[in-house]
């Protein structure tokens, strides 16, 4: 199954749910419609009891570059997008929901995870990395600080001092 932007990948076997990241050719950034596609399935995970684990993978050689900077810059001289309302429609429910879904999340990263991508990951219950896999946290080279609750996250999990040097 396959959602209608093809951007999300959605399989389901042996009850679990894998969940695909689809935009190889970008390394799987994120789009809004690829975050609400992302949203609407970990919705259909909490409410589905045949779903008791979720996976989450990226297609092609990444698992997510982050926010597809393409949809946060400005177009043809227009205004500036406002990355604080992407973060609040985007990113923040989808951690929310793999934070409080009442079954286990598992993360695969197959190769780059950046920014966004990096934070996704961390929030899960479980990350497994591939040995060609890495993670960025390049925030700071844009201007910004961490978000997708990389501020939260990061530092429990490598500790204050590292979580401040890889930001």
């Amino acid at each position: 199954m396959t959602s209608p932007a093809s951007t999300l990948l959605v399989a389901r076997a042996n009850g679990v749910l894998t969940l695909t990241l689809n935009r190889p050719d970008v390394l799987n950034s994120f789009t809004r419609s690829m975050a609400a596609a992302l949203q609407a399935a970990l919705a259909e995970a909490a409410a589905d009891d045949a779903v008791r684990a979720v996976v989450i993978t990226g297609a092609g050689r990444g698992f997510c570059a982050g926010q597809d900077l393409a949809e946060a810059l400005p177009r043809d001289g227009g205004p500036i997008p406002d990355i604080g309302e992407i973060v609040a429609e985007c990113y923040n429910p989808i951690i929310r929901a793999i934070r409080t879904l009442e079954k286990p999340v598992l993360c695969a990263v197959n190769g780059i995870a950046a920014g966004a991508g990096a934070n996704l990951a961390f929030a899960c219950d479980l990350t497994i990395a591939a040995d060609s896999a890495s993670f960025v946290e390049s925030f700071a080279k844009l201007g910004l600080i961490p978000d997708t609750s990389g501020t939260f996250f990061v530092p429990r999990l490598v500790g204050m001092q590292r979580a401040t040097g890889m930001f």
